[in-house]
Parts: C-alpha cells; sequence; structure tokens
C-alpha cells in the first residue's frame, strides 16, 4: 500500500508550533509532505520557534513548493493527494479559499482539494472573529472543508503549549483519516 500523501499549507497566522506538530503527526504515520509555505509563514516560524524552525519543517517535508508556483503538481486535480492541512489558516488564506481565489499555491491547492471532494482541514487562527471570519468560515464549510480552530483540549491534563499543540495537530492529522487516530481520546467519566 503506497503512504497518504498530504499537503501542508503553512500561512503567516500566530500558531507556527501547529505546523510542526502537524508535520511531526504526519511523519510517524508514514505520510508523505507536500509543503507550501507563506513568506509570512517563514517569519511567524522564526518569530515565533526560532531561527531554525522553517528548516526543521522543510526537513520533515517529501516535497517542498514555492508559494507563488501555482503550476506546481499540486495544483492540479489530477495529481492524487489524500487530502490538506493548513496549519495555521490565516483570515486571508480563510477568505480567499472561502471565495475562491487561487491567488498562490496554497490557495490553489485548497480549491483543488474542494473541487476534487478530498478532506480540507483549516487550523483557522483568529480571536475575537469578525462577521466576515465567520461567514468565510461558514462559506469553506458548506463547501466541504473542517474548520478546525485550534481551541486547547481542556478536557485532557496538559502541562505545556506544546503538549496542547500535539494534541490539537492530531485531531487535524485524525480529520484525514488516513491512518489509525493519533491524537488522545476523551476516555469518559464513567
Amino acid at each position: 500500500m503506497t503512504p497518504a500523501r498530504i499537503i501542508l499549507g503553512v500561512a503567516g497566522a500566530s500558531g507556527a508550533v501547529l505546523a510542526l506538530e502537524a508535520a511531526r503527526h504526519l511523519r510517524s504515520i508514514g505520510a508523505e509532505i507536500d509543503l507550501v509555505a507563506s513568506t509570512a509563514a517563514e517569519r511567524t516560524l522564526t518569530e515565533e520557534i526560532g531561527p531554525d524552525a522553517f528548516g526543521e519543517l522543510r526537513a520533515m517535508a517529501t516535497r517542498c513548493h514555492a508559494i507563488g508556483n501555482i503550476g506546481a503538481d499540486i495544483a492540479s486535480g489530477s495529481v492524487p493527494v489524500s487530502g490538506m492541512i493548513v496549519a495555521p489558516c490565516s483570515m486571508r488564506s480563510l477568505a480567499a479559499i472561502a471565495h475562491g481565489l487561487d491567488d498562490n499555491l496554497l490557495t490553489r491547492a485548497a480549491s483543488v482539494q474542494l473541487k476534487e471532494r478530498r478532506r480540507l482541514v483549516l487550523l483557522a487562527r483568529e480571536a475575537p472573529l469578525t462577521l466576515a471570519h465567520l461567514r468565510n468560515m461558514t462559506s469553506v464549510t458548506e463547501m466541504g472543508a473542517i474548520v478546525l480552530p485550534p481551541v486547547p483540549p481542556f478536557y485532557l491534563p496538559h502541562a505545556t503549549v506544546s503538549e496542547i499543540a500535539r494534541q490539537i495537530a492530531g485531531r487535524a492529522v485524525d480529520l484525514l483519516a488516513v491512518a489509525p487516530p493519533v491524537a488522545k481520546a476523551w476516555a469518559g467519566s464513567d
């Protein structure tokens, strides 16, 4: 059986650790990762994690694509991929996806997932939300995307931000349904 091929889009919103954790989970299940990151994402990775963060992310990818390369293979529905995660997903990227503005490779690859009826998981990162944000979330949901705001899983005892990010990224990977679940499940209160 061939490994799942997943596109990992990284937009410039705060929460860059989510990209690294998603990549780690994808690697742990043996997935091939097609990475496409915006220029703002590179800056956010550096500012929030450190100067080596983007290099670490690139090293986990099977293939890296330039944000401006709308001729990359992942821009076509004829290329078989198992889905896409955008972690984190900025409100700019969300709006572009919601309105079909395929103006860079990240938004084009997301649109391809929608048109091909493949899983698209968006870790929409903003607070508080404006009406425009909410309408864009409704729009992408109606098109088939899954909006997963990176809300801490308060039902699980966590000691660090890294553990919280790991759990959220694990849920994003689980929503692709390409491997057994990696996120910790609620054990119940019985």
